[in-house]
């Protein structure tokens, strides 16, 4: 008895896995048969979310500004002076968006934001084994983020001689009017916007596939009925469609 129950379980295991590459196979198909709508999906969604980047979002610019540190004015090539120089990088980058500096650059430019606000556009970075740093400020307004990174630029260099009593950082680059937007990426948002609705139809397409039980071809019936068909009737639109074919070609 306990042969018997084992055996059929094991078949019962077999028709389970069978069923689950029968699954497998009929959702490849009806997402194979669904292709058009698929990319069709795709497209749609990667022109409405093109145009609404394009035409909803609010654009960004950049503007960067760099600055030099020096240790001493008259011994550039020591290499004691540059490698002091390279360590002052880390201190002068937190000194140049402290409360101080910020707010008199927010004076000076009669600017309506917060310190907070002004410190969250900014971004300061130091090129690998080097003494410059790179004030980059972004803003809608590309006016406006050349002037904020320019008076950022002149305000800490004076703010960092007068504190630290060392020689003031030298501006070695102005900031630029940027032409074109650094954020966000019309590109970007337009392939994720083709992939997410791709994505999405496929889904829908799977789970219909999975849902759908019901028995369309011949081999439907052999395959889950386990039982032969006798007969077929054929589908009058199919018959319909056929005699219109043959009156044509009389």
């Amino acid at each position: 008895m306990d042969k018997v129950k084992t055996d059929y379980g094991e078949i019962l295991d077999d028709k389970s896995r069978d069923e689950v590459e029968i699954d497998l196979l009929e959702i490849l198909k009806a997402l194979k048969n669904k292709i058009m709508f698929i990319l069709a999906a795709g497209l749609l969604a990667a022109c409405i979310s093109g145009a609404f980047t394009h035409f909803a979002v609010t654009p960004m610019y950049q503007s960067m500004s760099s600055i030099l540190v020096l240790s001493k004015e008259t011994t550039l090539t020591s290499l004691a002076d540059l490698q002091l120089g390279t360590s002052l990088t880390s201190d002068y980058t937190v000194l140049i968006k402290s409360t101080p500096v910020l707010e008199q650059v927010i004076e000076n430019l009669n600017l309506d934001i917060s310190y907070e606000e002004l410190k969250a556009k900014i971004t300061i970075t130091n090129p690998t084994d080097s003494r410059i740093l790179e004030i980059t400020v972004e803003d809608a307004d590309p006016i406006l983020a050349k002037k904020i990174v320019d008076e950022i630029a002149e305000v800490s260099s004076d703010y960092i001689g007068d504190k630290m009593e060392v020689i003031p950082p030298k501006i070695i680059e102005t900031g630029k009017i940027p032409v074109v937007r650094s954020s966000p990426s019309v590109k970007k948002n337009v392939l994720l916007g083709f992939v997410f609705g791709a994505f999405v139809c496929a889904a829908l397409i799977a789970v219909n596939a999975i849902m759908d039980d019901s028995l369309k071809t011949e081999e439907d019936i052999i395959k889950y009925l386990d039982t032969s068909v006798l007969a077929v009737v054929p589908n009058r639109k199919d018959y319909v469609n056929y005699n219109k074919r043959r009156n044509r070609r009389h």
